[in-house]
């Protein structure tokens, strides 16, 4: 089980989120809501945790496969349910830049193997009924699975 203790940090909505071991996170919503906007707002650290898990699937296989990553960056833009409460995510797009000595075909299955099969927290937004398409780049140039 993972611990987490959120607390209130500034008036109204502002949160700092703590993990077990002292992480820190700061939650907020924007002023236009009431807010202070000093923080990501709640559903943005969804689409951060998809980053960041599939970050870690895709690094451990391009390691197992000898793949030299230099660098992998992840944007994530995404739409939600309009006229609905709760808004979940309706659909989500994610392009990975990969550079390094990375063969292109390793580096398109690498996301495909994370995003299809091993990535947790793109299951759990599959199962709330989001669609998650994503591109590859690898050195700059997309690579078509």
């Amino acid at each position: 089980m993972a611990l987490i203790k959120a607390s209130l940090s500034e008036k109204d909505f502002g949160m700092d989120i703590f993990d077990e071991d002292r992480h820190s996170l700061r939650l907020d919503i924007p002023i236009s809501q009431g807010g202070n906007g000093s923080g990501f707002r709640p559903m943005q650290t969804m689409l951060a945790a998809l980053c960041g898990c599939s970050a870690v699937d895709v690094i451990s296989i391009l390691k197992k496969q000898k793949q030299g990553l230099e660098n992998l960056e992840i944007e994530a833009d995404g739409q939600r349910e309009e006229g609905k409460e709760p808004s979940l995510w309706k659909t989500v797009q994610l392009t990975f830049l990969l550079t390094g000595e990375v063969e292109p075909a390793k580096g398109f299955r690498a996301v495909d193997l994370s995003i299809k099969k091993y990535c947790s927290v793109a299951e759990t937004l599959r199962l709330a009924g989001a669609t998650i398409d994503f591109r590859v780049l690898v050195n700059g140039l997309e690579v078509i699975g």
